[in-house]
């Protein structure tokens, strides 16, 4: 199969307009609607229903969605492993949700794997919690990165930081009665995190901001009044100079980040040279 169907079959399911896509791939209207239509026809089904201005998948469309999305991913890997070179001779992926990308530290350890391993290319690749375990699972990643490691046979888990989620806001000296009056910045930090939110009444209102980001919660609420749990690691440097402050009286969600990966990975000796690398804390095997 031409990868190029799947690429553009992807990029009209995204703009679901036939115009914005050709304008993203850098191609004419006319050549997205012949690789759709080509794509259909090796598929025998139809994948969007046309009408004017509203361009919607079918259901077959749907069910192509995820296994377009894994081949792209595992052909750009195999693209990469094909090409090493003489001084780059060996590559692992890792996979972690755009927060954790967005950590104080995450740079620094991948940095010192690179010292501890010559001739390492190294794949980092945005991804979304529900698609974790898949993608450890069809190895169209190596390793990931979590808060919440999947419990499922074959996968190895390894602790490797303790943090706290804090709730903060600009304003010096706050406390839970002052928070009827501050608009709230929700960062999505998973099912855990959501339940125990749930249960801090002065928090349930409607996010002025609903966020995956740290950084994005962060930039906001540097500079708007607000209120909401983020990380210890991303907010440090804020709370040392002033600009962010705990909450007084609210309560301190501890959590953990994790490795997690396939016991029976073919590159599983790499791996542990890459897990031995401390990550800012004596790694714990859990």
């Amino acid at each position: 199969m031409d990868t190029e169907l799947l690429r553009t079959f992807l990029e009209v399911t995204k703009t679901r307009h036939f115009g914005r896509a050709a304008d993203n791939l850098f191609l004419t209207q006319s050549a997205v609607s012949f690789r759709i239509r080509q794509l259909e026809s090796q598929l025998g089904n139809d994948l969007f229903s046309r009408q004017r201005g509203n361009v919607q998948l079918t259901a077959a469309g749907e069910r192509l969605q995820p296994y377009a999305e894994a081949i792209l991913q595992t052909w750009g890997r195999a693209k990469q492993d094909v090409a090493l070179s003489d001084s780059l001779t060996k590559q692992v992926t890792i996979g972690a949700s755009p927060m954790f990308w967005e950590f104080d530290g995450i740079s620094d350890w991948i940095n010192r794997i690179y010292e501890a391993e010559d001739g390492l290319s190294l794949r980092l690749e945005s991804v979304s919690r529900q698609s974790m375990a898949k993608r450890l699972l069809d190895k169209s990643i190596d390793v990931s990165i979590t808060s919440e490691p999947p419990r499922i046979d074959n996968l190895q888990v390894t602790k490797v930081r303790d943090f706290q989620l804090q709730l903060v806001t600009r304003a010096p000296d706050c406390t839970m009665d002052d928070l009827s009056a501050l608009p709230l910045v929700f960062l999505d930090w998973g099912t855990r995190f959501s339940v125990e939110h749930s249960r801090i009444s002065e928090l349930q209102k409607t996010p002025v901001m609903h966020t995956h980001s740290s950084r994005m919660a962060l930039e906001y609420m540097l500079n708007n009044h607000s209120v909401g749990f983020l990380p210890s690691p991303v907010i440090a440097q804020s709370v040392e100079e002033g600009a962010l402050h705990s909450v007084s009286g609210a309560p301190v969600m501890e959590q953990s980040l994790y490795l997690v990966w396939r016991d029976d990975n073919d590159k599983l000796g790499l791996l542990q040279t890459m897990l031995a690398v401390p990550f800012n804390q004596v790694i714990e095997s859990v």
